[in-house]
């Protein structure tokens, strides 16, 4: 008898051992870990950004040198740049999972460079908000947090189902700057990425949806992330709502009501330009729900003036 339950001790107070966990990232390869990670390193600020509003800050050993400002990760070892990473600083601190955003040509070798090492490496695209809920889910399968994943998604998803109540129960929108009905036909909006030279996003980026869920139609619809325009194809497009970041990509922009070819514009006319941060704009991320609560405000004032779309976390 005495024997059955020290058995029955031993089995139930053993640890278990944890399951292998897999997933399929956004260039087909399947990322198999044996047990679920607990080592990471992200490239893309934004991956770090989910992680800690998921509760998984503990398991990020290293961040890159852009990722000073996130709190949680500033006193972390830097292991290079998003696009170069130090192969040997990222070795040395054993991570048993990297994350790495698609992108340009560096980006592609970097991730071959550290599988060479052995280190599996999930690549991802995000280019809406679905795409951004995928990546949440197969981080939480990765990281064995799917709970925490779907809490998130929960949270985030319920604010931008306010953000939609309040503009499909808006009164007619006449409290704008330039006092016109911007109710029945959705504001057309530029949002520009970089100036002069000047880069819009286009119809596949994120900014594209951020501008949808906010009550807005893209003013740019050519295919891409971003999309060159010349001065007169901006004047053609005759936008009712301007945006423009500043950040790493447009450091310094000057102010579109300074630019001499753009006070044509109503949208510059009627003061319905807005200034915003690339990084929760561009980095597709927790800062996307906050972007699309600031444009809706923007765009739809009369909808938010009884609503309030700030609730956090």
């Amino acid at each position: 008898m005495w024997v059955l339950l020290v058995c029955l001790m031993v089995l139930h107070t053993a640890p278990c051992e944890a399951a292998p966990v897999s997933c399929t990232d956004d260039t087909g390869t399947v990322i198999t870990l044996e047990a679920p990670a607990r080592r990471i390193i992200a490239l893309y600020g934004a991956f770090n950004e989910i992680l800690v509003e998921m509760g998984q800050s503990g398991r990020i050993v290293a961040r890159t040198d852009a990722d000073e400002a996130i709190p949680a990760l500033a006193g972390l070892p830097a292991i290079g740049t998003h696009m170069r990473p130090n192969p040997e600083l990222v070795a040395g601190l054993a991570p048993d999972l990297i994350l790495q955003m698609e992108g340009r040509r560096e980006a592609a070798t970097s991730v071959d460079a550290l599988r060479a090492l052995g280190i599996p490496v999930a690549v991802f695209r995000v280019a809406s908000f679905g795409d951004l809920f995928s990546v949440l889910h197969r981080m939480g399968t990765l990281t064995g947090a799917e709970q925490d994943a779907a809490a998130l998604e929960a949270r985030w998803t319920a604010r931008l189902d306010t953000v939609a109540g309040a503009i499909a129960r808006q009164p007619h929108d006449t409290g704008t700057a330039d006092g016109k009905d911007h109710t029945q036909h959705p504001p057309r909006v530029v949002f520009e990425v970089r100036y002069p030279n000047l880069l819009a996003a286009g119809a596949d980026s994120i900014v594209n949806d951020i501008i949808t869920r906010a009550g807005g139609v893209n003013a740019v619809q050519q295919p891409g992330r971003v999309v060159r325009l010349n001065e007169e194809e901006l004047l053609r497009m005759a936008p009712d709502a301007y945006v423009y970041q500043y950040g790493p990509m447009n450091p310094t922009p000057v102010a579109p009501d300074q630019r001499p070819h753009f006070t044509a514009l109503d949208a510059i006319r009627d003061g319905r330009v807005l200034k915003v941060d690339e990084h929760a704009f561009s980095r597709p991320g927790p800062r996307s729900v906050e972007a699309v609560e600031q444009l809706a405000r923007f765009l739809h004032p009369a909808a938010f003036d009884t609503n309030t779309t700030t609730a956090r976390n």
